[in-house]
């Protein structure tokens, strides 16, 4: 009977010594050599998730396009258990963003239906928009940064982080505090 040799500590190696070489030269044949060996795993994630070939197929290669970035900012101990978490969280970000779209369908009967005669702007939404705008001019520059970088560009707290230069405990804190101060303005501003 022949056992395995176990090779797991040696592929780490071998990855290590390809991400070091990726980080001197930024050679992106080598970083494609590495991504290679572990491509199928990063499309059976992505059509874990996304239950579509084609939109696994291009999560394939927007994966790699992350990878010539962040690479060069994290250090990787074990680049197949870290692949897999940037493959799940680009998965989840894009099913994310893809249900705050609202897609609406608009068949011909819809258009031509000659009770529909013409579209008014709703007047209190533009009401609602005004009275946002006017609350995010009420709070202190780092909360109306990161509330704005958090939710209306739908970025992470990490980013958030990355973007402003705060730190992490700073940022949650900030959209925490600038979300319940909106909310409150909000409400103040509306009851008027």
């Amino acid at each position: 009977m022949k056992f395995i040799k176990n090779t797991a500590g040696n592929n780490q190696k071998q990855d290590a010594d390809i991400i070091a070489a990726y980080k001197n030269t930024g050679d992106l044949d080598s970083l494609g050599t590495l991504y290679n060996k572990y491509m199928h795993l990063v499309f059976g994630v992505c059509l874990n998730y996304f239950k579509d070939e084609e939109q696994s197929k291009d999560a394939v290669m927007q994966i790699f396009e992350e990878l010539i970035t962040k690479l060069k900012i994290h250090e990787v101990q074990n680049f197949k258990s870290w692949l897999h978490v940037l493959t799940r969280n680009h998965c989840l970000m894009a099913l994310r963003k893809s249900a705050k779209q609202n897609n609406v369908s608009l068949d011909d009967t819809f258009v031509e239906n000659s009770e529909f005669v013409h579209l008014d702007i709703d007047n209190t939404k533009e009401t609602q928009l005004t009275i946002m705008e006017k609350c995010m001019e009420t709070l202190t520059e780092e909360q109306r940064k990161s509330v704005d970088l958090f939710y209306l560009q739908e970025k992470c707290y990490k980013e958030v982080a990355d973007i402003t230069g705060y730190d992490m405990l700073k940022v949650k804190s900030y959209i925490q505090n600038g979300k319940r101060n909106l909310k409150i303005c909000i409400e103040k501003n509306s009851s008027e």
